[in-house]
């Protein structure tokens, strides 16, 4: 399968999704490319940016979709690593949003933070650095 694999986008879900699509909009440039309503709030929507692709949906949406899977839609947060060219870029972007974890540098070579989302996903920007010298 995974030859034939080509995209994985995560899918997010969230009590509100309307400060998610602030967030990554105003601080990270995505854009939204579909909105599905769910009365007077929205139910899903995809944000991109060039490659880069997420989707939230509100949890009272996911449980009409598939009422079967409730018990795991209230499971809990999911964490995104998000490989970025800059990662000053990427917190100055941040700037105001609590970091939750600090920049540091790893064994495997990124250095690297983390933040919460408005709905409490764990989202760790990387840059990568050189490669190892043999």
């Amino acid at each position: 399968m995974a030859s034939n694999a080509k995209k994985m986008t995560p899918v997010l879900l969230v009590d509100e999704i309307e400060p998610c699509v602030r967030f990554w909009a105003e601080r990270l440039g995505f854009a939204k490319t579909v909105e599905v309503p769910e009365g007077d709030r929205l139910g899903f929507v995809i944000l991109q940016n060039g490659n880069l692709e997420i989707m939230y949906q509100s949890l009272a949406s996911a449980m009409k979709d598939a009422s079967a899977l409730a018990a795991d839609v209230h499971k809990g947060c999911a964490f995104l690593y998000v490989e970025v060219d800059k990662l000053d870029a990427a917190l100055a972007a941040m700037q105001g949003v609590a970091i939750v974890l600090p920049v540091r540098t790893t064994f495997y070579g990124a250095r690297e933070f983390g933040v919460k989302d408005p709905a409490g996903h764990v989202i760790v920007f990387a840059e990568m650095g050189a490669a190892p010298q043999k």
